[in-house]
């Protein structure tokens, strides 16, 4: 029986959702775009990833009604909406135009947003989300280049995005207990506020948000506030303890590292393979012009076993200049086109361990490995686990990173960890 019903406006953001959910040891199913087939051997927690964070708002409301409808199907009574804990999206972003579509769908006259990561740095005070100890706009997501995050206020980023009242439930709420955040929500309620934003600094806040929104039939939010739902369904038996568990395929040797992403993070974590594998880059003017038939001869001369990247990670005035001269939409295209020709190339040449940095990147990656369902294993960091599927009807591995997730050593330790 499916418990929860998840819906991700990414593919990184639906492996970190359902790498946290698998923390309880449970069987976790991760589906990479909405299911043609009606659903079957569904797990107690099914996730389905779209690719919708920069589409246009009428385009994602709809893949994303088609998602809840599957996971309806499937037997979900609570649902999940899955964003970025840097609430990535402009103001004519889709975030809180999906939440009031969902919550139509379903009947829900009120839901929470808590983007909070505080395991990765992302906390909410009095409304406003910090990276670190950075407001979120004097953070390097504040040059983003499809969702740059001048404002740090939620409030203030949700507030154009939706047609109800916008209202706060703040940490010194919070830190009361679960039943005083309940009551915050119920006199919002009767003020009308559909759409309350919600403070968390720590895991413990996260819980006791949890403890007190479980029984709302949609919640909104990063990651991390679906942490603790697990547990608290096991404690009033939501969840049965005799649950599937997963269990992982034995797989070949062959690896490769695949990354697109520009993040901060990214570029160090390159970096650092660097000094132990050997690299080719991508460089996007270069791919409109000539294509990627170099960087796949430079594939085709790597052993299967060797340690080795291809990235188009560059610095922000490099990717600025290339999207400039190409358009940032057909950047980021030839880019996500390329890593994935070399994805399957690779295969072909016998990896089954890739290793993926970058949303859109992943999504490409696993469209073309045919990858459509994934079972969700052991985490690596925090909100980034090892996955495992079937391409052209063979085992393989995958771990889909979100740009700022891990440290400077992830690719190293992802491999290691597998």
């Amino acid at each position: 029986m499916t418990v929860l019903g998840c819906i991700a406006d990414d593919f990184t953001g639906a492996t970190d959702l359902a790498g946290l959910l698998a923390r309880s040891g449970v069987k976790v199913n991760l589906h990479m775009g909405v299911p043609s087939e009606s659903p079957s051997e569904t797990a107690a927690f099914e996730v389905i990833a779209l690719k919708c964070r920069t589409e246009p708002v009428a385009d994602a409301v709809a893949e994303c009604l088609r998602a809840l409808d599957w996971l309806q199907a499937a037997g979900a009574a609570r649902f999940f909406w899955k964003y970025c804990s840097t609430f990535d999206s402009t103001p004519e972003g889709n975030i809180g135009p999906v939440a009031e579509a969902l919550m139509a769908k379903l009947g829900a006259d009120q839901t929470i947003y808590c983007p909070a990561f505080p395991e990765n740095g992302r906390a909410i005070f009095m409304g406003n989300l910090f990276v670190g100890e950075q407001p979120l706009d004097e953070s390097p997501m504040k040059d983003h280049p499809l969702t740059p995050m001048r404002d740090s206020n939620l409030m203030r980023l949700l507030e154009p995005q939706v047609t109800r009242p916008v209202g706060l439930a703040n940490r010194l709420v919070v830190e009361k207990g679960a039943g005083a955040l309940r009551d915050r929500l119920v006199a919002l309620k009767r003020e009308d506020v559909a759409h309350v934003v919600v403070d968390a600094v720590s895991n413990g806040d996260l819980y006791v948000i949890s403890e007190a929104c479980r029984d709302m039939p949609f919640l909104t939010g990063g990651s991390a506030v679906a942490m603790a739902l697990p547990e608290l369904y096991l404690k009033d038996g939501t969840l049965a303890a005799n649950a599937p568990k997963m269990v992982a395929p034995v797989l070949a040797e062959g690896a490769i590292v695949l990354s697109g992403s520009c993040s901060a993070m990214t570029r160090a974590q390159v970096a650092a393979y660097l000094e132990q594998a050997d690299g080719y880059r991508l460089d996007p003017l270069d791919l409109a012009e000539n294509g990627a038939d170099a960087a796949l001869a430079w594939l085709e001369t790597q052993a299967r076993d060797s340690a080795k990247i291809i990235y188009a990670t560059a610095e922000p005035a490099s990717v600025k200049a290339a999207q400039e001269k190409l358009g940032t939409a057909k950047a980021g295209r030839i880019v996500e086109d390329a890593l994935a020709a070399l994805a399957v190339r690779a295969f072909e040449l016998g990896a089954r361990r890739f290793v993926v940095a970058g949303g859109e990147t992943s999504g490409a990656v696993t469209k073309a490995l045919g990858v459509t369902q994934l079972t969700i294993g052991a985490e690596i960091a925090p909100g980034v686990p090892w996955c495992f599927a079937k391409s052209a009807g063979q085992d393989i591995a995958l771990t889909l990173k979100s740009g700022n997730f891990g440290t400077e050593s992830f690719f190293a330790d992802a491999l290691l960890r597998l």
